[in-house]
């Protein structure tokens, strides 16, 4: 479902990682990304390339297990007895799309138990915009629409790009999330088509969640320490920005056709460009959200904390071995 976890850090790390590589080894790699070819697990890659797709796998999946805390509040107050239900089934997936995940970043050795510990000892990242309270039942449908509707973005490139385990992982998930994201753009149009209280409520989200929502995308590509290595080896097949004027152009006029504002009175489209303008989005705000110092992040990590240890007899009970037992890491 998301993406946007992006974590600083300085580009020099991924230079020492390049300099020890075997430059033919190298070459012959490069060369079957750029024939379009997928890299499977036992095949040769760059030190930097492992690591950069356990990050990016890994706080997908974080993303996919913390975003459905947020909405899976609302489980028991959604208004109606057929919303409760569509939304369970929609948390349900998320979770589902977790554990795809997880699957596909253990093919790069990291094992699942070091992802999860990970998490929540908060050494690994997720998603900014799950550090944010749903107060109402407008904040929940907000993401089950336009949160949807940028992850949708961000995966639908990414599932050309050249790592086989993941690209299939996008597959799947990205036909689910075209389900969530009808689902929730029902649930926006029955408000913002409502009373004066419903269209009201609506406008609030809308209002709260549109600076999270900006920087779903991640940081600018000006400042973004990722961007460039990701996308010349097909780990990402758009920028940061190219993301964000796709979700602009897809998604705002639906906004304004239902008559919702946008708290940004710089938004526009430029006509000769092409491009949307729009306030700078605040990146120190982003940097401190995801560095721990969010609204909800403790609250969030508590709850996954709490999850883990009370799940802890479950897994004990899977791993326990018998005679001619042997565990098999997923290999795609």
């Amino acid at each position: 479902m998301y993406g946007g976890g992006q974590v600083f850090e300085p580009s020099s790390t991924n230079n020492e990682l390049l300099k020890d590589e075997d430059p033919k080894k190298l070459a012959e790699f490069e060369a079957r990304i750029a024939r379009g070819e997928k890299i499977e697990p036992k095949d040769w890659m760059p030190k930097l390339y492992r690591k950069q797709l356990i990050r990016m796998i890994e706080q997908h999946a974080h993303s996919e297990i913390i975003g459905s805390l947020p909405e899976g509040t609302w489980i028991t107050r959604a208004p109606g007895f057929k919303r409760k239900l569509a939304l369970m089934a929609k948390v349900q997936d998320e979770v589902g799309h977790a554990q795809l995940l997880y699957g596909a970043a253990e093919t790069l050795g990291k094992s699942r138990e070091q992802m999860i510990e990970d998490l929540i000892t908060g050494k690994s990242k997720y998603s900014n915009i799950f550090n944010y309270p749903t107060f109402t039942w407008a904040d929940s449908c907000f993401i089950s629409w336009l949160v949807d509707a940028g992850a949708i973005v961000n995966q639908l490139a990414n599932a050309r790009g050249s790592y086989g385990p993941y690209c299939r992982a996008l597959d799947r998930i990205c036909a689910e999330e075209s389900f969530h994201l009808k689902y929730g753009h029902h649930c926006v149009i029955h408000l913002a088509t409502g009373t004066p209280k419903q269209r009201q409520m609506m406008q609030e989200a809308v209002n709260r969640w549109w600076a999270p929502m900006m920087h779903f995308f991640g940081p600018s590509d000006k400042i973004s320490t990722h961007t460039e290595i990701l996308t010349k080896w097909k780990v990402k097949m758009a920028t940061n920005d190219e993301c964000r004027q796709q979700f602009l152009d897809m998604y705002v006029p639906k906004i304004w056709e239902l008559g919702l504002t946008i708290p940004d009175e710089n938004l526009k489209k430029n006509e000769e460009t092409g491009e949307w303008e729009f306030t700078e989005p605040d990146w120190e705000e982003f940097k401190r959200v995801i560095n721990g110092d969010g609204p909800c992040n403790k609250e969030r990590l508590a709850v996954r904390r709490t999850a883990e240890e009370r799940g802890a007899w479950v897994r004990r009970a899977l791993a326990a071995k018998t005679k001619g037992d042997k565990y098999v890491a997923p290999m795609a």
